[in-house]
């Protein structure tokens, strides 16, 4: 599909409220067919999602580390989570210390699974992630661990306030350009 029908396609999918804010844009350059063009998002004319430009505001992680050490993340523990490290570990450990060691796990996969969702998209091409995109169901998009899938369906208007608001726990394990968008549409409510 050339990218004028799929741009008109991704723009009339749009959330009412933000349908003059969020814009898809793509840049190719004709005669000079060695040098790939760029697909990036813009928020209010602002570049907000290029997955090579360092100027986006949105944190990219280069290694688990990293994301161990932010402080910004919050993830949530759960009982069952708690319950897991006990079984493993034995009832030997105190409650405070199975709380740090289930977040410490979870904070783990975490960044794991971050780190490989930001590989998988410097890899992936916009049009074929947008394709991808056009031709699921939104809940196969929402569900996806892929981060431009994610923010596909996020900005999209099959997507109604009550799945918005229900989906807040959920966000707080995603990438933080996924998080924005969330925010940026909860802002649109």
């Amino acid at each position: 599909m050339n990218w004028s029908k799929m741009k008109q396609q991704l723009e009339g999918f749009l959330y009412p409220a933000l349908a003059g804010r969020v814009a898809y844009i793509a840049t190719s350059y004709r005669y000079t067919p060695e040098k790939a063009g760029q697909c990036y998002l813009t928020v209010d004319k602002k570049k907000v999602f290029n997955m090579k430009d360092a100027t986006t505001g949105i944190r990219w992680f280069q290694s688990e580390q990293e994301i161990k050490g932010d402080s910004n993340l919050n993830i949530p523990v759960s009982q069952d989570d708690i319950e897991k490290v006990r079984k493993d570990m034995g009832e030997k450990v105190p409650e405070e210390r199975l709380v740090v060691i289930a977040k410490d796990r979870k904070l783990q996969s975490y960044a794991k699974e971050m780190i490989a969702a930001q590989t998988a998209l410097s890899k992936a091409d916009f049009n074929t992630v947008a394709n991808t995109f056009l031709t699921r169901s939104i809940e196969e998009s929402l569900a996806s661990q892929d981060i431009l899938l994610n923010v596909l369906a996020l900005v999209d208007r099959r997507v109604g306030k009550k799945r918005i608001l229900d989906m807040e726990n959920k966000m707080k394990l995603k990438h933080p350009i996924v998080q924005y968008f969330y925010k940026l549409r909860r802002s649109a409510l």
